[in-house]
């Protein structure tokens, strides 16, 4: 069984809800014949390259001031440290993640996708240093057991694997998905949205006592938090 799962690195339920996933699929008694595949998602394809603070952007998008921005960040810092995650509650920023988007399927001819995934969450999310630089992204590359030269030539290629990325974003728009993360499992029962962990189990049940051609349908209804073109959902106090 293959799951698909359509996530940015600039989502912070899409790191919260891939530990959640991964808790579910821990339990699940045929998790050896369970392929994860991860696929790209560009919440904001405009964005800057260039670094900016998230609590601006944040308020911004949401109408609100800094405090409560800041606020609102916080909480996702808590959902976050509740799955065992490490956050920055301050001082994170967000830039355009196609190049990190790119070198994630460089990285998955090599067979070191989930590691590099991890790795830029981890950055992102949880390291002062930002992510973005391209100095920075081959040190993870490095990091994830990927060539430094190759992983340094396909960024500095702006069309390296770009095909891919823009597959993988079509492939979810002809979907029907507009946040992340959203979880596909064997192109037939879709889950989206950060959802608890016994919501992916329930649905890797559906999925494996199931498996033959069907359309593709829901599972866990619409609470899941997820990140859309608008922002990331906050959770309420």
């Amino acid at each position: 069984m293959r799951v698909e799962i359509w996530s940015d690195i600039n989502c912070p339920w899409c790191y919260i809800g891939k530990a959640r996933f991964e808790r579910a699929l821990e339990g699940f008694p045929h998790r050896a014949e369970v392929e994860v595949v991860h696929r790209s998602f560009e919440l904001d394809p405009g964005a800057p390259h260039r670094p900016r603070p998230v609590v601006p952007l944040i308020a911004a998008k949401y109408g609100m001031g800094l405090e409560q921005a800041e606020a609102a960040e916080q909480r996702i810092a808590d959902n976050a440290q509740a799955e065992g995650l490490a956050y920055l509650r301050a001082g994170r920023d967000a830039a355009n993640s196609f190049d990190m988007h790119r070198l994630l399927h460089f990285a998955a001819e090599h067979g070191r996708q989930a590691v590099l995934l991890d790795l830029l969450y981890r950055a992102n999310f949880a390291e002062e240093a930002s992510a973005f630089a391209p100095k920075r992204l081959v040190e993870l590359a490095v990091e994830a057991g990927l060539d430094g030269a190759e992983a340094a030539r396909v960024l500095a290629d702006r069309e390296a694997y770009a095909d891919a990325v823009r597959e993988d974003e079509a492939t979810a728009s002809a979907m029907g998905a507009t946040g992340v993360p959203f979880f596909v499992f064997d192109r037939r029962l879709g889950v989206s949205g950060a959802q608890p962990a016994e919501t992916f189990t329930a649905a890797l049940e559906q999925a494996w006592e199931s498996r033959t051609v069907l359309p593709l349908v829901g599972v866990g209804g619409t609470d899941g938090a997820a990140c859309g073109p608008d922002g990331c959902e906050v959770p309420q106090r």
